[in-house]
Formats: C-alpha cells, structure tokens, sequence
C-alpha cells in the first residue's frame, strides 16, 4: 500500500511541483521506448536538454556570483546590523509560520475528517478557500482593519483613552499570523490525504487499550501521517521564504526583502545576487532537512484497507466545531473579501469608475500572464514529449531537472535571469548586434524568461499527467508503423493530452497574475501589473483604491481552487476514486 512517504505533496493543481516528474520513458520494467535510437530520438533529446539548460542557467549563475563577493556591501550589512536582521527574522518567521500550519492545518483536518457535526462535510472542503487569498492582499487588509489607524484600535482610544496598550500588529508575529491564515491549506489537504489512507485498525487498537481520541491520535495516527505533515511544512516554508510584500507591510525585514532592497537602494547587482544565493541555500536546507527527516522510511499499513469511521459531535460539541472551522474560514477568506467588496463599491462611487490605470494594468498582467503560459506550457509539452521520443536516462534526468525552478525564490530567479540576460546583452554588443536595453529593460520578455522558468514545474506536472495516462506501447505502435514522432505528436499525443494542457494554461497565467517578486525587480520603466498597483497602493494606505485590483486578483485566483474542487468532491459513490485520483 502506498502511502504519502511515496506521495508528491499537494498544491492547487493536485501535483507536487517540488517532487521528480514521473518518468515518461519506459512502459514496463525492462523495456525501452523504441524512439531513443531510432530517426528522431537524438534531436528530441537535445531539446530537452536544451530546454533543461535554460531553466538552470539563472541558478547557476547564482551560484557562480559568490566565488568574487563584494566584500564592502557585506561589511555594511554586517555592521549595521542589517544581515543578523535579515537572518534573525527569516528563521523566526518560518518558525512561527510552520508551528502556525502544522497546528491549524492538521488539527483542523482532524476535526474534519475524523469527526461529523453541523456542515463538517461542506466545511471540509471550503476550508481549502484560503489558497485564493494571496498573502499580501490579506496583509493590508488586516492592517487596515486592525492596525493603529484602524477602527479597531481607534474604538479601543476612544473607550480606555490614547494610552491603552495595544500589541503591535506591525510585527513579526503579525505577519507570521496573516502568513499561516493564507499557507495552512496546504498541511490541511495533505493531512486529510493522509487519514484517508490510514487503516482504522491502529487507532481502535489504540483506543482499545484505553487511550482517548487525543492520545490515540497523538500515539498512531500523527506518526503515520509524518510524512505528509513534513512535505506541507515544506511548501509552506518555501513560501514563506519567498514572500515579499506581506512582510514588508508588517516591517519584518527577511532575506528577500534584503535582496530587493540591496539591488534598487544600493543599486548593487552583484551584492544583490550574492544576497540571493544566500536565499537559495535556505531554500536548498529546507528540501534537504525534509528528505533527510524521511529518509528512507516507509509507512506502509498492512491487513484491512477499512478507513475511520468518523465520531459524531452532538449538541454544543458539535457547534463548537462548526464555530471553529467558521471562524477559521471568515478570518481567512469571506471577510477580507467582503472588506474588499466594500472598499471597491466606495471607491467606484466616490470615483470615475473603473479607472484607465486599471485597465491599462489589467491588460498588462493579461498579456504577461497569457506569454508567460504560453511559452511555459510550450516549453513542458516539449519536454514531457520530448523524453519520452529520446527514451534515455539523460533525457529523464533533464526533464526532472526542468522542474528546479518552482522550488526557488522568486527574487532568486528574477537576480539569475537578469544576470543570464545582461550576458546576452554584452554579447550581442560584442558581435555588433546589441541594441541597448533590449534584452533587460526595453521588453517583457526578461518577465517572461523568469516566469517560465518559476511555474515550468506546474505545466511539466500537468501535462506529465496527461501523458503518462497515454500507453507508451501506443506510441511505440505509431513508430513501427513509420510515423515521424512530429506526426505522432500532432495526431495522438496533443489530442489525449489536451485537457492537461489546458489545465496547465490556466495554472501557469494564474500563478504569473498573483506573482510580485519577479516582476517588481525585473519589470521594464513604466510597466506594472496590478498585483504591483496592490503593493503601491497598500503601502500608501490607500485601501480603498487598491480593493478593485485586489479583488480581481483574488477572483481569478479562485480558478485553480475550483479545479481542486472539481477533484475533491467526487460524485456519488466515487469518492474513493476521487480521492485515489488527487493524491497519486
């Protein structure tokens, strides 16, 4: 029985964009696809492998920075104080962050799933709602509401007088707080993941020998679920790391928040991208502190596949939990959008309407994120095609490689692309060819570079679905036959492939409107999307304006949740199918 030790964690899509791809190559042990030798097979393995090179050539440049550090920048930063900082507030906040997930994410999980009262079976899946709030969005809306200059405090000024002592919201466990409101879905949905998988024997053994439902929880069922809870953690740490506004608007000063501030107040690339290599280690020990706590250990449950019958809450126990998961829900999700709601319809009616600025940022996110798909999904297909026509170890290697760049940063990646892009300039320059700018700040197409390579993991994933449920034996039939592997491409693969290539479309353009990071370090003079007219407004305080934006990026996020909605509620009689479909 396979468990979540073997099992990629979960995000949206229902793919693991941190784990290896599948393996495209081989139908059966043992037997080779007939494209890795025969007329094809070496040109569709160089262009995974070219495509693979790509993709790491940012990373490797990172790395390569830190061989000649710019020793007078790390000096200031040392002296000032400004990198124990950057490091004492980063290790802090992933701690308070991944204490905050684990706790809210498998216990509520455990309520939901182990447990039966008033709405637990709606609740459970719209507790996954959270995923659409983008951090910094509910960052400014939590401070608007219950920060200094907010209604809150000022009611409480106004009742004990202008000395009553309020804690601090701009803080680290305020962003901490707002940070575990918006990541909790993902040890949530792996949490679940797990429970349904366990067997119920060991926990009625437990129960049997006199431990309550705690204790027995405590002593069977978390150490089974082990190692989901340590791939959510994972990716929660991954995105905490990331985060760029939500922390800036609670003035916690991170490593990230370092590298943008390095880079366009000290105009110092090459500190900038040293700074960012300091990122990518962080990045590298939280993978490899989650592959090192998982080992090699296996989770398997022998003897009956029967699941937990859940326990019912009746009377005031019931409403309790019905209460929690409200709560939960409403702080995280329906009232930021209901304050959203508000704010846009007093801005429209205090206003012109919708805003020429709007529109223009709205088609500029549009056209980014539709170019950022585009070549991302382009460059997927070509991979997961392209290994599977090679059928060689290297092309399997590369393709997986392919997938590196979800796992990084995103000022991390925009420094890499910058770094790779200015080369190219100076070599167009050196051969008489460069136009200045061109490669860097007169296009988009820096944007696109590093937004394909940050979301290329979703498409491979989505696409490497589809693929892998089309037999490779069909595809070795059409090759006997005499068909080039374009045709076999064009006539069976795009064909049975489509829905993931749509799926992939839509996650790819999601991803790339909510982004901030990337585009505000590598965005060209006088181009902004709305989610950096968010980050400008709400660092002004001009809520009301940035409510429209906002909540359009909110909306459009919803589309990857409803995907994830349409494979968690399955139809009548389906949910263990629905279920195995998610997960594996």
């Amino acid at each position: 029985m396979r468990t979540l030790a073997d099992r990629p964690p979960v995000v949206p899509d229902g793919h693991d964009p941190l784990a290896t791809p599948p393996r495209w190559r081989r139908s059966r042990p043992g037997r080779r696809s007939s494209g890795g030798r025969a007329s094809g097979g070496r040109s569709w393995q160089a262009l995974v492998l070219g495509v693979a090179a790509l993709v790491v050539l940012p990373v490797l440049v990172i790395v390569g920075s830190v061989a000649d550090p710019s020793t007078d920048v790390w000096r200031q930063l040392a002296e000032t104080g400004q990198l124990s900082e950057m490091a004492t507030d980063t290790a802090g906040l992933l701690l308070m962050v991944g204490a905050g997930t684990l706790v809210l994410g498998a216990g509520l999980a455990w309520l939901t799933f182990a447990h039966t009262f008033p709405g637990s079976r709606l609740l459970g899946w719209l507790l996954v709602l959270p995923l659409a709030m983008p951090g910094y969005v509910l960052g400014f809306v939590t401070l608007s509401v219950f920060g200094f200059t907010g209604p809150l405090q000022g009611g409480l000024r106004a009742v004990f007088g202008a000395e009553v002592a309020v804690p601090d919201l701009r803080s680290l466990w305020g962003a901490s707080l707002v940070l575990t409101l918006t990541l909790y879905p993902y040890v949530y949905l792996l949490a679940r993941a797990a429970l349904r998988e366990q067997a119920a024997a060991g926990y009625e053994v437990a129960r049997t020998f006199g431990h309550g439902p705690l204790a027995a929880a405590r002593r069977v069922v978390l150490p089974l679920a082990r190692p989901s809870l340590a791939a959510g953690l994972t990716l929660v740490a991954m995105e905490a790391l990331t985060d760029f506004a939500t922390v800036q608007y609670f003035n916690v000063k991170t490593l990230t928040v370092g590298v943008y501030e390095v880079w366009k107040g000290m105009f110092d690339r090459d500190a900038a991208s040293e700074l960012a290599a300091l990122v990518l280690a962080v990045a590298v020990v939280i993978l490899g502190v989650e592959r090192l706590l998982r080992g090699r250990r296996r989770y398997d449950q022998p003897g009956t596949s029967r699941r937990m019958e859940p326990t019912p809450l009746r009377g005031w126990r019931g409403w309790t939990a019905t209460g929690v998961c409200v709560a939960v829900l409403a702080v995280a999700f329906a009232a930021p959008v209901g304050q959203l709601v508000v704010w846009a319809i007093t801005d429209a009616a205090g206003g012109p309407g919708l805003s020429s600025r709007y529109l223009g940022y709205l088609a500029n996110s549009g056209l980014l994120a539709v170019a950022a798909a585009v070549l991302a999904v382009a460059a997927a297909a070509a991979i997961v095609n392209g290994a599977r026509f090679a059928g060689t170890r290297s092309a399997d290697a590369a393709a997986q490689l392919s997938t590196v760049g979800y796992a990084l940063p995103g000022p991390v990646v925009a420094i890499g692309v910058l770094l790779v892009l200015a080369g190219l300039d100076r070599a167009l320059d050196a051969v008489g060819l460069g136009v200045p700018g061109l490669a860097v700040t007169g296009s988009v197409l820096g944007l696109v570079y590093a937004y394909a390579v940050r979301f290329l993991a979703l498409g491979i994933g989505s696409v490497g679905a589809s693929l892998s449920k089309v037999p490779v034996d069909l595809t070795d039939s059409a090759r006997v036959l005499g068909a080039p592997p374009r045709r076999i491409l064009r006539r069976i693969h795009l064909p049975l492939t489509s829905s993931g290539l749509v799926v992939a479309l839509l996650l790819v353009a999601v991803e790339a409107l909510k982004e901030l990071p990337i585009v505000l370090l590598l965005r060209p003079f006088g181009f902004d999307t709305l989610s950096v007219w968010v980050w400008q407004l709400a660092s002004d305080s001009r809520w009301e304006s940035a409510a429209l934006p906002a909540l359009t990026i909110v909306v459009v996020s919803l589309v990857p949740v409803a995907l994830l909605f349409r494979r968690l509620v399955p139809h009548p009689g389906q949910e263990d199918a629905a279920d195995l479909e998610v997960f594996t």
